[in-house]
């Protein structure tokens, strides 16, 4: 079970290249997020999630806003493509009073493995990522940087109290999300970052859990000897809404 996250660590530091007078960016961070799966047919639903990270010591400055929405196809119960649209907005950094948009089509293949006493939850995505350039701290331009970018995330659920996944149970989480930028305007950080977050989740519900907990954030920046080295507070809600009928069975994949 905890292979493919042993697996992320060692593939993230075997992609960080061996480069001279290597310069880091300290940082703390609160990450806020919402999100919402919607199943309203046997084979169809939607993907909505929402964000807002804030930075200087956690909470003096906002730092990102992303808004994610997706339409899902469900291969089966256990696993689903999804394919959609995020809007990013980073703000202003130092001198800059200019905040900076990215537009951000996604594909993705989820899947969920079921143990007897554990969960696991992972995903491989891809992202184009159109980011419009920065003239100076005051004007956008009008051309727009751009690149691929593939995820891979798994999350480890442990129960620990004996309601386990049922309503008021609480979980121990351990997830670990590793991205790799690839394109031709990428030269130096084709690792892009790697986040590792250990925390703890209350099942609110049968359809919500809320998660707590550190996130560590590694992060390469394009000029390829600088480093974000990100500490973490984050505070995420997950819920899913069933809106088919009860007694709607699950046709077999053609």
């Amino acid at each position: 079970m905890t292979r493919p996250i042993l697996l992320l660590g060692l593939l993230g530091l075997a992609a960080l290249p061996a480069r001279a007078q290597k310069q880091y960016v300290q940082e703390q961070q609160l990450w806020l997020g919402v999100f919402n799966q919607t199943r309203f047919s046997p084979r169809w639903g939607t993907w909505t999630d929402l964000h807002l990270r804030l930075h200087e010591h956690f909470v003096n400055r906002l730092f990102q806003g992303v808004a994610r929405v997706g339409l899902t196809y469900y291969l089966t119960d256990e696993v689903r493509l999804t394919a959609g649209y995020a809007y990013v907005h980073h703000f202003p950094e130092g001198a800059r009073t200019i905040g900076q948009p990215e537009h951000r089509p996604w594909q993705q293949v989820q899947w969920f493995t079921r143990f007897p006493k554990a969960r696991l939850m992972q995903w491989v995505r891809l992202e184009e990522r159109f980011r419009q350039q920065v003239v100076n701290n005051e004007d956008l331009g009008s051309d727009f940087n751009f690149n691929y970018r593939t995820r891979y995330n798994a999350a480890l659920f442990l129960p620990i109290t004996k309601d386990a996944f049922e309503p008021g149970g609480l979980q121990f989480l351990l997830n670990d999300e590793l991205m790799v930028n690839f394109g031709e305007e990428i030269r130096y950080n084709t690792f892009d970052q790697n986040r590792l977050f250990a925390g703890l989740v209350y099942q609110v519900s049968k359809h919500g859990q809320l998660q707590g907990g550190y996130m560590h954030l590694f992060q390469q920046l394009p000029a390829g000897n600088v480093y974000r080295n990100q500490h973490s507070l984050r505070l995420f809600y997950f819920h899913n809404f069933d809106l088919r009928p009860s007694a709607a069975p699950v046709p077999t994949p053609q």
